[in-house]
């Protein structure tokens, strides 16, 4: 369906007298008012790059770890503040034992000596690790900081990929029993390009880290498997970029915070009751032999008690493609109040899958669809054999006869269809309207971020609404009694 475009008039005027030299007056005041806030600009940066030391170095432990480091660019004065500490370190790691007189847990104890040791302002470090099994030093750096104003200190290590040959097919083992001093102090870790000489030294530290609270992997390529028994102080786990990830367990009694984005891997959690917020951003597919239901199922039952869910749209259509019926299922997601849902595209079985996936949210509150065309397509496969029964062939018409009651939908975001799928986007709305009987607000806003509310216009009073609204475009719906109107948003008229 394509929107009729509005027939436009120009009309060219006289300018008023004195018109140019206003236009001249005022370029002279905005060029005037620039050149002000240049100046002001640079007499607050040569400020602050004139500052003493001790001043910097507490600027940046009051800020977090991440944009502290940032700073290091500002200017030369910053940058010497994140000056590394050089640090040779040649004993194997995968050699640690409970025996502090074993050589190699004493070389363990001193590198974790050094970064538990308190600081006033965050620090750096350059690591070069000589094992047994590579023929050259590894190297890697740790940044330790962001203890001020009484949050918990973060340590950041990256395994520099570049410098280091990916090795693949390892896993990480991550259990809080100590076996070395401990740090304490640290509250966040962000583990980036882990490889495999590095694993068990990661897993040491982290059983080391006995008060931790949030957990981050990043961009570790090789790691097939991880697995976290995490003691009772974790509360955030995320893991993005692992791209030969094949399966995860985490069992961490106070979790509030999943986060992953990639391909989809096998995700058992166990005894993680308080979850909150989950993300299952899995914008590189799937890429394992065999897609299993049951796996995926066991995942979003582990998950029922959460409050936020983010999900990609593929694993909707696929479960709904190999047979499995959402309200058939032996559970609901009864605390579920926000759920954003995102693909690259939306179609028929996309659009029907998120409908027969609402019938497992009987209090949701607010729902976000977007699409993304910075992602890549997940095409569904064919799938010989039905979990339950195929479903996804049923006309408009039946899905939305079998569309329930959304009781508590008060809040509906459409975002980024495009025009080639209006007519997606107008079933959709109407699918939607018709579900959500308590609906206060539904905005579109389009690829270009133009926010529009809709409303329902009745085609008896179509005239008069165009007439008092011309900020309004108002086009056919499925519904034979009414119209769809989109009103520029921040608009007061509103009508669902």
């Amino acid at each position: 369906m394509k929107r009729s475009q509005p027939s436009t008039t120009f009309q060219f005027q006289k300018k008023p007298k004195g018109y140019f030299s206003f236009l001249n007056h005022f370029s002279y005041h905005s060029k005037l008012l620039n050149t002000t806030e240049s100046m002001e600009e640079e007499r607050i940066e040569t400020t602050m790059r004139n500052l003493p030391p001790e001043i910097l170095r507490q600027i940046v432990s009051l800020i977090p770890l991440k944009e502290a480091v940032r700073t290091s660019t500002l200017s030369t004065s910053w940058k010497t503040l994140w000056t590394p500490f050089q640090v040779e370190f040649d004993s194997d790691p995968n050699q640690i034992t409970g025996d502090t007189d074993d050589e190699a847990s004493k070389k363990i104890n001193q590198f974790v000596g050094l970064l538990s040791k308190s600081s006033s302002s965050p620090e750096l470090w350059r690591f070069s690790l000589q094992t047994e099994k590579t023929q050259k030093p590894l190297f890697f750096s740790a940044a330790k900081g962001g203890g001020g104003g009484g949050r918990g200190e973060e340590l950041h290590l990256d395994f520099l990929a570049k410098e280091n040959e990916i090795q693949r097919n390892f896993n990480l083992v991550y259990d809080p029993t100590p076996r070395i001093s401990n740090l304490s102090s640290i509250k966040t870790l962000h583990l980036v390009s882990v490889n495999k000489i590095a694993g068990d030294l990661v897993s040491t530290l982290f059983s080391s880290c006995r008060f931790l609270e949030s957990l981050k992997l990043e961009k570790c390529s090789g790691i097939q498997s991880i697995d976290i028994k995490a003691s009772a102080s974790l509360k955030s786990f995320e893991v993005v970029g692992c791209e030969d990830l094949e399966s995860i367990a985490i069992s961490a009694p106070n979790l509030k915070s999943l986060w992953y984005r990639g391909a989809l891997p096998l995700i058992q959690i166990n005894g993680c009751l308080n979850l909150v917020d989950v993300v299952l951003d899995l914008r590189e597919g799937f890429d394992r032999s065999e897609f299993d239901c049951e796996d995926v199922l066991n995942l979003l039952s582990s998950l029922k008690d959460v409050e936020s869910l983010k999900i990609s749209g593929w694993l909707l259509e696929w479960l709904c493609a190999a047979g499995v019926v959402f309200g058939r299922l032996q559970f609901r997601f009864n605390k579920l109040k926000e759920l954003s849902w995102f693909d690259a595209l939306m179609n028929q079985t996309k659009r029907d899958s998120l409908a027969c996936f609402l019938h497992m949210l009987p209090y949701l509150e607010k729902l976000f669809v977007k699409i993304d065309q910075n992602l890549s397509s997940i095409p569904c496969p064919y799938f010989h054999q039905y979990w339950h029964e195929p479903h996804l062939w049923m006309d408009y018409e039946t899905v939305t006869s079998h569309a329930c009651q959304l009781q508590h939908l008060k809040l509906i975001q459409l975002e980024g269809f495009t025009n080639e799928e209006d007519d997606q986007l107008m079933m959709l709305m109407n699918l939607l309207l018709r579900q959500s009987v308590a609906l206060k607000s539904m905005t579109v806003i389009s690829p270009e971020k133009e926010s529009r509310r809709v409303t329902k216009v009745p085609k008896s009073q179509l005239k008069q609404t165009s007439a008092c609204n011309p900020k309004r475009i108002v086009f056919s719906s499925p519904n034979e009694d009414y119209f769809f109107g989109l009103i520029e948003d921040g608009n007061n008229f509103l009508w669902l």
